[in-house]
C-alpha cells in the first residue's frame, strides 16, 4: 500500500525553527538557526517572520536574535506540565494583601481577555469587591490589562486591539490608540502600571508585571483601593509594594531579573502625580 502520510513541509520547518529556540541557546542568530534546522538563510527568514508576527517567536532588536515568543509559552503553559501559577502566587498575594490592607488581584490574558485567577479581598469597611472573572475586553483599561501589554510584541497589541476595540468603561478610559500607546511606553519606563477610574468609578488600581523563568511577561500583579484611600502618599507606597511584590514573585518563577538598562528600576513617586498611567 502506498504511505498515505501527508505532511506540509513548511509546517514541519516552523516546527523545527521553535523545536531548535525550545532546545538551543536563549537567543539564537538567524544564520545560527538556520544551520541547526538545515534550510537555507531565505526561507528561515519567511518562516521566522511568519512566527514573529503571530508571537510565537520573539526579536531582540539590539543583538539581532530570536527567541520564544508569548504564544509558544503561552502553548505550553497549557499541558499538564505548567508551573500552577496560582499556587506558588499566593504567599505573595498574602503578603500584599496584609502590607496595604486593600484587595488584591492576580489577572493573565487568556485569548484577547483579562482574567483574574486569584484574588484577597480587603478587610476594610469601605473595599473594592470583585470576582474571578474575565474582564471582557478591558486589558487597556485596568491597570493589570496595562501592565501586560506594556511588553507584548507590537503585532499582537495590535491584533487584540483590533479584536477587542477600545471600550469606554468610565468617562476617563483611554480611547485613542496613540494615548494607549504613549500610556504603554510610561509602563515600560517606570515599570509599573496605574490606572484611576479608568475601569471601574470611584476605584484606583496598581499593577506590576510577572515574569517567568525566561523573563516572559506571563501575568500582572495588582492593588485596587476606593479613590477615597489613594492619596499621593499612600498611593506612593502602594507602588512599592506592588512593584516589590511582583518582582518576587517573578524570582519564584525563575526569573533572573533585568539586564543592565534592560528593564527598568520602578520610580513610584514621580509617577504618581495625576498625569501619569
Amino acid at each position: 500500500m502506498p504511505d498515505e502520510r501527508r505532511t506540509i513541509q513548511s509546517v514541519e520547518r516552523a516546527l523545527d525553527i521553535l523545536e531548535v529556540l525550545a532546545t538551543g541557546a536563549d537567543e539564537m542568530r538567524l544564520n545560527e538557526i538556520a544551520r541547526a534546522t538545515h534550510l537555507n538563510t531565505s526561507t528561515c527568514h519567511h518562516l521566522i517572520s511568519t512566527l514573529l508576527d503571530r508571537g510565537y517567536v520573539g526579536q531582540n532588536p539590539r543583538g539581532r536574535t530570536y527567541f520564544l515568543g508569548n504564544k509558544t509559552l503561552e502553548l505550553s503553559r497549557s499541558r499538564a506540565a505548567m508551573i500552577d501559577l496560582v499556587q506558588i502566587a499566593m504567599p505573595t498575594l498574602r503578603s500584599l494583601n496584609q502590607g496595604t490592607g486593600e484587595t488584591v488581584h492576580l489577572d493573565v490574558l487568556r485569548g484577547h481577555d483579562l482574567t483574574t485567577v486569584a484574588k484577597l479581598d480587603s478587610q476594610h469597611a469601605v473595599r473594592v469587591v470583585t470576582d474571578n472573572a474575565t474582564k471582557a475586553g478591558a486589558a487597556h483599561a485596568a491597570a493589570t490589562g496595562k501592565a501586560i501589554l506594556a511588553w507584548l510584541p507590537e503585532t499582537e497589541l495590535n491584533r487584540i486591539l483590533a479584536d477587542k476595540g477600545l471600550q469606554a468603561f468610565t468617562d476617563v478610559t483611554i480611547r485613542s490608540k496613540d494615548e494607549l500607546v504613549e500610556n504603554l511606553g510610561l509602563v515600560r519606563r517606570q515599570g509599573f502600571a496605574i490606572d484611576r477610574e479608568e475601569h471601574q468609578p470611584g476605584v484606583v488600581g496598581v499593577a506590576a508585571a510577572i515574569r517567568n523563568h525566561s523573563g516572559a511577561v506571563i501575568g500582572a500583579l495588582s492593588c485596587s483601593m476606593p479613590t477615597m484611600r489613594a492619596d499621593r502618599d499612600q498611593l506612593a507606597r502602594v507602588c512599592d509594594q506592588v512593584t516589590a511584590a511582583a518582582a518576587a514573585l517573578s524570582l519564584r518563577l525563575g526569573d533572573a531579573g533585568a539586564d543592565a538598562g534592560d528593564r527598568p528600576a520602578p520610580r513610584p513617586l514621580p509617577a504618581c502625580r495625576p498625569s501619569a498611567a
